[in-house]
Formats: structure tokens, sequence, C-alpha cells
């Protein structure tokens, strides 16, 4: 973590835990898709700690957040748009998919995730870009 505030000890932890163990059916769909590599070998945690906030589904090789907004997210949007803007300004770029997508359309969900993991040929021929830092979205 870049803030040595969030210490290892502090609950989050336990509450990792428990965001694992309750999890949304939408989250338990997409999940099965990508444990174990099962995207093309790419590695996601489920609910890993970011600074203050968690990630629901996290690829730390590809930088790369997966967040997935229930029927609450209108409530939540000014909660959200800071959680995008830490992790973004941390070198993370944040996809977003609402419950009923992924229940609704779990293969277009995982093609969709599946091109943000895939370096674009231009990028490949050049080496990776330089992660941003804070400024331009994404």
């Amino acid at each position: 973590m870049a803030n040595s505030r969030y210490k290892v000890g502090d609950g989050t932890i336990d509450r990792a835990r428990d965001l694992r163990r309750n999890s949304t059916p939408a989250e338990s769909k997409l999940w099965s898709v990508l444990r174990g590599g099962a995207l093309d070998g790419h590695k996601f945690r489920r609910q890993q700690r970011l600074g203050p906030f968690f990630g629901d589904f996290v690829c730390q090789a590809a930088r790369l957040v997966v967040e997935l907004d229930g029927d609450t997210h209108a409530v939540s949007e000014a909660y959200d748009a800071r959680r995008t803007a830490f992790l973004e300004g941390e070198g993370y770029r944040v996809l977003r998919f609402g419950n009923a997508e992924v229940t609704g359309n779990v293969e277009g969900v995982a093609a969709a995730i599946r091109a943000a993991l895939t370096p674009s040929p231009s990028h490949a021929a050049h080496g990776p870009l330089p992660l941003p830092h804070g400024g331009e979205g994404f």
C-alpha cells in the first residue's frame, strides 16, 4: 500500500472475510469466471483491501479493479466516485458493471474484462505505458 496509515490488525481482514462470505449472487457468478486464473490465467482476488477501500475483484498484475454495483449504487455514487478517484490515483484502472449485467450476461462482462486485461498491439510494440498518478481518468 502506498499509504502506511492502513495497517494489518485494524479489522480490515475480518471485514474482507465478511464481504467474501456474504457475497451477492452476481459477485458469486462473476467469481466463478475469475477464480483460479480461469480468465486467461489472470489471477484475481476478491474483496482486496486497497488503502482505505476494498476492491470487489482485483488483478494486481494488470492494476485492474472490477466493481459490481447493486441496487444501492444510486445512493452511494459520491462514495464510489471517491473510491474510483483514489484507485486511479494509485495507478489502477476501474471497470464497473451492474449486478443485473453480470447475472444476465456474464459472458459479455467476462469479454469486457478480458479486453481490459489484453494490451493493445501498439502498446506491446513499445512496451508498457507508465501508470497515471492522479490526473486524467481512463
